[in-house]
């Protein structure tokens, strides 16, 4: 942005940037990202490189968009007004994730205490069965279900635990450093977050295939399955999606961006991160633990 813009930008009480085609060409990219997956959901051959194009096009609007709020950001666009409605999304936005994975949480509240057991008292007062061999206990693998054995908590799931929350405590690290105008510390406990994160996701994803292939559990494995993966498989994509935005970050941390007045972008992604915490303890207490 040019300084003659900035200097517009501030003789108004709030900046307003110039329109962009950024949101017409991720429109886009969401259709034809969908487009493949439904075209390789009904066997089309085209269907994967569809998705990728698409994944592409998103990428490419991610890269682009991103970089221009940054260059506006580094221009000195973004004053009070700027950040503190930045601040009210990133609230709406955690909420709206909250509502979400409350919807999921609800779904295995629903199962687990309210409809196996009435089911059982069914069977119990009316003699009528559900299915042959049903059972009223949890998990369950359905009528049809293949056999399998439910994840325990204390193996990669408890050591996942500690990673997150160690992550969490690097990253309080990080933040306390950069208040302080302390750029190594700084540096080092964003390095040592993003490492956390992704060893967090490597762990997951050894659990996923310990869990296809050795415990007989898939997401075709009754409701079970269904909470599991739906859940966990959630929660990892934030994860990924909060490591990527920590690593970007990290990069601008070592190009020298935020200081001790205006950082709300790291605030913002550190808010995101403790929020993945705390829906992980949530998960590894009702999906794993009890």
């Amino acid at each position: 942005m040019s300084t003659s813009a900035v200097q517009t930008a501030h003789d108004h009480p709030y900046f307003v940037p110039q329109p962009s085609l950024y949101p017409f060409i991720l429109a886009g990219g969401m259709f034809l990202l969908a487009l493949g997956f439904i075209l390789k959901m009904n066997g089309f051959p085209p269907g994967p490189w569809v998705m990728l194009g698409g994944a592409a096009v998103i990428l490419y609007v991610l890269f682009g968009w991103f970089g221009k709020v940054i260059t506006e950001s580094q221009s000195g666009a973004y004053r009070h007004w700027e950040d503190k409605s930045f601040r009210y999304g990133m609230v709406w936005f955690i909420a709206s994730e909250v509502m979400f994975f409350a919807a999921f949480f609800g779904a295995l509240f629903y199962v687990r205490v309210i409809s196996v057991p009435e089911l059982g008292n069914m069977t119990a007062a009316h003699g009528v069965t559900l299915y042959p061999d049903f059972t009223a206990a949890w998990p369950a693998s359905g009528p049809k279900g293949p056999a399998f054995t439910p994840m325990g908590a204390w193996g990669i799931p408890a050591l996942n635990t500690a990673l997150l929350l160690s992550s969490g405590v690097t990253v309080t690290w990080a933040h306390w450093a950069l208040l302080r105008n302390n750029r190594l510390q700084l540096n080092l406990g964003l390095l040592a977050t993003v490492l956390l994160g992704f060893t967090f996701l490597g762990f997951q994803a050894y659990e996923y295939h310990h869990a296809y292939a050795e415990l007989g559990l898939t997401l075709g494995a009754g409701a079970y399955g269904a909470t599991f993966f739906m859940l966990t498989g959630f929660h990892g994509f934030h994860v990924t999606l909060g490591a990527i935005m920590l690593t970007v970050i990290l990069g601008r941390c070592l190009k020298g961006h935020f200081d001790s007045e205006r950082h709300f972008a790291f605030e913002g992604v550190a808010w995101y991160w403790h929020f993945v915490d705390v829906v992980w303890l949530l998960l590894f207490v009702f999906v794993y633990w009890l």
